[in-house]
């Protein structure tokens, strides 16, 4: 918890002063660091399913006569409940710190849409992980190549367009990128990110886009993630 509030409270305004960038700068830096709380907390996750298969009660849960999916959606549920509460104090901070939003009520179902599918597909990477891996070293060291190395390249600390054009149009295709666009546009009112992807000029309709974007990632890689937790289990 403690780097994210960093990020709102030392880094963002470190950035704004170093930039000469405009006080919107901490807001589009806040939004960008929620992109970054999301993944490490929902791929550290994982760690807990690792630990449940040697130490904990995930024998004993096999065997009962349950849908094995169940045991990954109660995982789920506990990953998100910690996940919004976190992203629900780093706002709060952010807000403290006198960073301001402009949040409206379709704006925040915006936001909590896509933060939500976001958390959803991430924690389903993170239990694919952890089925796949048999240790917690092993885990913990592919963790920084799949929850930050696409936060650098997803719009988090600047616009997509500030790299080349190369890396623009990967990051075009980063679930994170769309995340973000959507998240800045829920809380800022800022539809520049969802141009920027999409080239279109209907705000509603380019964020319509990336919510499908974002929504097709978590349900495709949680059918992804109950597939191969069931056949782990078989082992």
């Amino acid at each position: 918890m403690l780097t994210p509030v960093m990020f709102a409270l030392v880094i963002a305004p470190a950035l704004k002063s170093a930039l000469h960038t405009n006080a919107s700068y901490e807001s589009f830096v806040a939004i960008g660091t929620v992109g970054l709380l999301i993944p490490l907390n929902t791929m550290f996750a994982g760690i807990g399913v690792i630990v449940d298969r040697e130490n904990g009660a995930q024998r004993e849960l096999l065997t009962a006569p349950i849908p094995r999916a169940l045991l990954v959606f109660g995982n789920l549920v506990v990953a998100l409940a910690i996940t919004g509460l976190q992203v629900g104090v780093l706002i709060a901070v952010a807000v403290a710190r006198r960073i301001h939003f402009s949040p409206t009520t379709s704006g925040v179902a915006w936001f909590v849409a896509s933060a939500a599918l976001f958390a959803i597909g991430m924690y389903a990477v993170a239990e694919i992980l952890a089925s796949r891996v048999p240790k917690q070293e092993e885990y913990i060291a592919r963790v920084p190549a799949i929850a930050i190395l696409p936060w650098f390249l997803a719009g988090s600390l600047f616009p997509i367009t500030a790299m080349p054009v190369a890396l623009t149009w990967v990051a075009k295709f980063l679930p994170l990128t769309h995340g973000l666009a959507l998240m800045r546009y829920g809380l800022l009112g800022d539809s520049t990110s969802l141009h920027t992807i999409w080239g279109m000029s209907n705000p509603t309709e380019m964020a319509g886009l990336s919510l499908a974007v974002t929504a097709a990632f978590a349900l495709v890689l949680t059918a992804l993630s109950i597939r191969v937790f069931t056949r782990s289990a078989l082992r």
